[in-house]
């Protein structure tokens, strides 16, 4: 059996850092409900999706921009994740500090893009903040954290160990995650235990031409998807990461559906609806802290055919701006 994390990171653009105040409602629409011409296609469809299939998500909530915008948008988001069932769990995007109406840290007046640019100090308050933001807006037992854009180092998982949050899903070795100094010469591809907390990374992988990529709908292919699937469980694998966003299904000017997405969403949860008896769709909530040290194994690999596949499906993609 093997544990698929469907994990969802949610949050907000307004497109720039200007007039932000005003273009906020519209990108609330846009980037959560995915409002298009066709219907809408953001997180509830994506959830619904999900839910719908009888499986399990976990939602990773920036909570920072309420700071900015109110309470109550990040508690419309709250409410529409936990009616449908998915669990919620910390997500930070840092690009808020600045614009916050709320002192987070002192000497917050410079945009910093990552959390790595804050120190040991300024990371645990900026944690601990996004934990009571997300706990006065309904969501509780918060016991895994993501940074904004992967961008995280060793102090965060101390600033996690100190807040009391077992889990991290930072680590990505196609961003930052070799340079995060977690782990000095050892890339992370399976769960493992450092600085006190449960690392674990999302699932990256090396395609038919050898150039190494993320398990991300908008990322691989559907054939690359349940090639990886099958062979993490042949290889007896502990944990397979996917990554995806509240705006995945949209086009890159997110007006309009992303139809070749949308199919990849639907066949992932037909597959793993029919083979429940091989996979698992797990969460964080109630989730035993157990995440021993051991060797990691090599980046599981894709064929050249299922690399193709994808090649011309994102060619596809392309007519849809």
């Amino acid at each position: 059996m093997l544990d698929v994390f469907l994990t969802i990171d949610v949050e907000i653009w307004c497109d720039g850092w200007e007039e932000i105040d005003r273009k906020f409602p519209t990108a609330f629409r846009k980037y959560i409900h995915g409002d298009t011409r066709r219907g809408a296609f953001g997180l509830p469809y994506q959830l619904d999706v999900i839910a719908g299939h009888g499986l399990h998500s976990v939602c990773f909530v920036e909570p920072l921009f309420s700071t900015r915008f109110g309470a109550a948008p990040l508690e419309e988001i709250v409410d529409l994740v936990l009616e449908r069932e998915q669990e919620i769990q910390a997500h930070l995007h840092t690009e808020w500090v600045d614009e916050s109406h709320m002192p987070l840290i002192e000497n917050n007046k410079e945009k910093r893009q990552y959390l790595f640019q804050f120190n040991l100090e300024e990371q645990s308050r900026l944690i601990a903040a996004a934990i009571e933001l997300l706990k006065h807006a309904g969501a509780s037992e918060i016991t895994a954290f993501r940074a904004g854009s992967f961008g995280f180092n060793a102090d965060t998982l101390r600033a996690l160990a100190a807040n009391r949050i077992p889990f991290d899903c930072s680590y990505n070795f196609n961003m930052f995650g070799p340079d995060s100094g977690v782990s000095p010469g050892v890339a992370l591809v399976e769960p493992a235990r450092r600085e006190g907390v449960c690392e674990y990374p999302l699932t990256v992988f090396r395609d038919g031409l050898g150039k190494i990529r993320q398990a991300q709908l908008t990322s691989c292919s559907w054939a690359e998807m349940e090639r990886l699937l099958w062979r993490a469980l042949h290889e007896k694998r502990k944990a397979f990461v996917i990554l995806s966003h509240n705006f995945e299904l949209l086009s890159p000017s997110k007006c309009s559906p992303d139809d070749v997405v949308i199919r990849r969403l639907h066949k992932l949860c037909d597959f793993l609806d029919r083979n429940r008896d091989c996979f698992r769709t797990s969460g964080f909530r109630n989730r035993e802290a157990h995440c021993p040290i051991e060797k990691q194994p090599p980046l599981l690999k894709t064929s050249v055919a299922t690399t193709i596949l994808r090649l011309f499906e994102q060619t596809y993609r392309r007519r849809y701006p």
